[in-house]
C-alpha cells in the first residue's frame, strides 16, 4: 500500500516533466527514492522512458533525410505525451505502471 504523499510525489515526477523534463523529476527522484520504493520505481520508469524516447527522437531525426522521419517524429511525440498522461494518472492512483516500448536501463 502507498500513502498519499508517495502517490503525490510519483505523480509530480510525470507532471513536472512537461515543464522541466530532466531537472524537476530528477530532484524529486533523488530526494525521495530512499524513503519510498513507489517513488523510486516511478523515477526509474520515467528516466528509462526519457532515455528511450530520446533515442527514438534521434533515429527519427536521421530518418528525416528520407522523409519518413517527419511522420515518425509526430507519432513518437504523440505516444510520449499519451504515455506520460497515463503514467501520471496511474501513479496518482497508486499503481505501478510499466510504460510500453522503453528500454529498461536503470
Amino acid at each position: 500500500m502507498t500513502n498519499s504523499d508517495e502517490r503525490m510525489f510519483a505523480m509530480l515526477i510525470y507532471l513536472l516533466s512537461f515543464f522541466v523534463p530532466i531537472l524537476g523529476p530528477l530532484v524529486i527522484w533523488l530526494l525521495k527514492r530512499e524513503e519510498s520504493e513507489f517513488v523510486d520505481y516511478h523515477g526509474k520508469e520515467y528516466f528509462n522512458f526519457l532515455i528511450s524516447y530520446a533515442v527514438y527522437g534521434f533515429v527519427c531525426t536521421i530518418l528525416m533525410l528520407i522523409l519518413i522521419g517527419f511522420v515518425l517524429i509526430f507519432i513518437v511525440g504523440l505516444m510520449g505525451f499519451i504515455f506520460t498522461i497515463v503514467a501520471l494518472v496511474k501513479a496518482y492512483n497508486g499503481q505501478k505502471y510499466r510504460i510500453p516500448l522503453i528500454f529498461r536501463l536503470i
